[in-house]
């Protein structure tokens, strides 16, 4: 079975490497740009002079005389100039398939990327701690070197966030999966805890940093608020808040990567409840003519729901379960916090308080979210029930047995 990951590292690039891919990733995004608007907005002029529509192959020879005209266009790597194409192609095919919204522009400090592919890039390892990758018309550019790198190498993608420069390696590899018969468990995602199993334990998530960093993140947006826009000052303030709410992301990604990784290990069947979750964080406000109800109580509930993760906690999951030969079973959340894991009774009232659960019917206590996790479990390892035969097919079994009996 051939799966694809990737390898991200923190890279260390010297200050003509950082102005060298300044340089890349503005050029490809205005190649981006300027070729969703020519789709945009010219489609129509280009089918009438050329009789075709306009696609990937049009784009990429009037990018090659882009490049002869404009000599600071020609000092960018033309293959992240393709790739950028590339993606806006892929965009489109996405929209008219129905599952992605139509593309939209690219903006400077939001998009700052480009892609080469996997045979323009070799890197080395320095020593314990320290990589060397080569770019195309960048150079040597230092990296931490933090896991190795296996597999094919498909293509390399640099790109800067609040927390510097890094770059991705994205590798094939072949792996032989095995079919895991593993223990099974059931998993409760919730708010105050925000991963609960089936066996009474709870993941080890980190609130007090997390906590942390939310009281950093609320007092610099509160001094960004002060400064006046245009000033350096708040640029300054600007790059901070957008450095602690990277490192809150990176708290969360290191997390879900890490839990996922031990349940891909430990067990063979994973059950989940099939959350809709952008429903779930859909805002309260409503219109001027029926406003929301809670509005504030449901932004609350909506940014917990969002800094935990529960999607990226699905996404990853999913991949390492496939990994390893487990499997992930989706189950209704329909009263799976409201049923008795032990006899079965449903009752709301039965839940005390978000922590404590208290059947009237046997009497049985334990923490809501282990119940409602044991519930997940009970429901993904139930035997599914036979079909009943279709009606048609029950006249056909009694002409045949009367057929069997003349």
């Amino acid at each position: 079975m051939k799966i694809n990951r990737g390898y991200r590292f923190k890279l260390a690039p010297t200050d003509a490497q950082k102005a060298r891919m300044e340089r890349h990733a503005r050029v490809c995004r205005l190649v981006y740009n300027l070729a969703l608007e020519q789709r945009r907005d010219h489609h129509r002029q280009f089918r009438r002079a050329t009789g075709k529509h306009i696609s990937y192959a049009s784009q990429a020879a009037e990018l090659t005389e882009l490049r002869a005209e404009f000599d600071w266009i020609r000092e960018v790597t033309q293959t992240c100039q393709q790739q950028a194409l590339r993606d806006l192609d892929r965009a489109y095919l996405n929209f008219f398939s129905g599952i992605a919204d139509y593309p939209g522009f690219r903006r400077k400090g939001v998009n700052e990327s480009f892609r080469f592919q996997g045979r323009e890039v070799t890197f080395r390892r320095l020593n314990k701690s320290w990589g060397m990758a080569k770019f195309p018309k960048i150079g040597e550019v230092r990296f931490r070197w933090t896991r190795d790198i296996p597999g094919k190498l498909k293509n390399v993608t640099v790109g800067l966030d609040p927390l510097g420069w890094h770059v991705s390696f994205a590798t094939e590899q072949e792996i032989e999966v095995v079919a895991r018969l593993g223990p099974a468990v059931g998993v409760d995602r919730g708010v105050v805890e925000p991963v609960a199993y089936s066996d009474g334990t709870f993941a080890a998530f980190p609130k007090e940093r997390v906590k942390a960093l939310e009281r950093r993140t609320r007092e610099a947006a509160r001094g960004l608020a002060k400064c006046r826009k245009g000033s350096n000052r708040r640029k300054v303030a600007k790059a901070r808040v957008a450095a602690l709410r990277a490192r809150m992301a990176r708290v969360r990604k290191h997390f879900n990567h890490v839990e996922t990784a031990r349940l891909a290990r430990t067990f063979g069947v994973v059950c989940l409840e099939a959350l809709r979750i952008g429903n779930m964080t859909a805002t309260a406000k409503g219109t001027v003519e029926e406003p929301g109800k809670n509005v504030a109580q449901k932004a609350g509930l909506n940014r917990s729901i969002l800094e935990i993760g529960w999607f990226q906690f699905h996404l990853f999951l999913a991949y390492k379960m496939a990994a390893a030969g487990g499997e992930i079973r989706l189950v209704s959340a329909a009263h799976t916090s409201t049923t008795c894991s032990c006899c079965g009774t449903n009752d709301k009232t039965n839940r005390k308080s978000q922590a404590v659960y208290e059947c009237a019917g046997c009497g049985s206590a334990m923490n809501a979210d282990t119940n409602a996790a044991v519930n997940i479990l009970l429901a993904g390892t139930r035997p599914a029930k036979a079909k009943r035969p279709r009606a048609a097919s029950r006249r056909a079994s009694r002409l045949e047995a009367s057929a069997q009996a003349a």
